[in-house]
């Protein structure tokens, strides 16, 4: 018989509970961007992740009580970004309700399909959304990759503990 590692004391199922163990999981840092009815929408996303090569998709996130939600609900194509160290306050400003997301300091052009493209990222898509999936009280976007540049300089932006930080060699 092997003997057990102590474990702790295990909680049960709860939002505190799942808020605690991702706390500890580093995750990169994105910004998800539409445009809506009264103008560009954006916010930060640390759910964005690879679903499928071929055709090239991905998915992320969105609470459906969000101030975007109602853009991405109806959105046909989204912006993804993959944000650099250097972009902590831009991940900042996206993150926090009720900002002016695209007013300055925030550098920004109409990319394709009239998508809002930040300027100074690591690397962007546009990408038109194929399915939306209610997930409890979030839903989660799967879109296929349309367009992008993954040439942008500099290291990525991580989300860990609770607060912005940057790979450590």
């Amino acid at each position: 018989m092997t003997a057990t590692p102590d474990l702790g004391t295990p909680q049960l199922a709860s939002p505190d509970l799942l808020r605690s163990v991702f706390r500890r999981h580093a995750a990169g840092v994105a910004v998800i961007t539409a445009v809506g009815e009264s103008g560009p929408v954006g916010f930060t996303a640390t759910s964005l992740t690879s679903v499928s090569a071929e055709p090239p998709m991905l998915s992320f996130g969105i609470g459906a009580g969000a101030s975007s939600w109602p853009a991405v609900s109806t959105a046909d194509h989204v912006g993804v970004h993959i944000l650099g160290e250097h972009q902590r306050e831009l991940a900042a400003t996206f993150a926090r309700s009720g900002a002016d997301r695209f007013g300055a300091p925030t550098s920004w052009r109409e990319g394709p399909e009239g998508v809002p493209v930040l300027d100074e990222v690591l690397a962007w898509l546009v990408c038109r959304v194929v399915a939306r999936i209610p997930a409890g009280d979030h839903r989660i976007v799967l879109a296929e990759v349309v367009v992008g540049d993954p040439a942008g300089a500099g290291r990525p932006l991580l989300y860990h503990q609770g607060r912005f930080t940057a790979l450590r060699d």
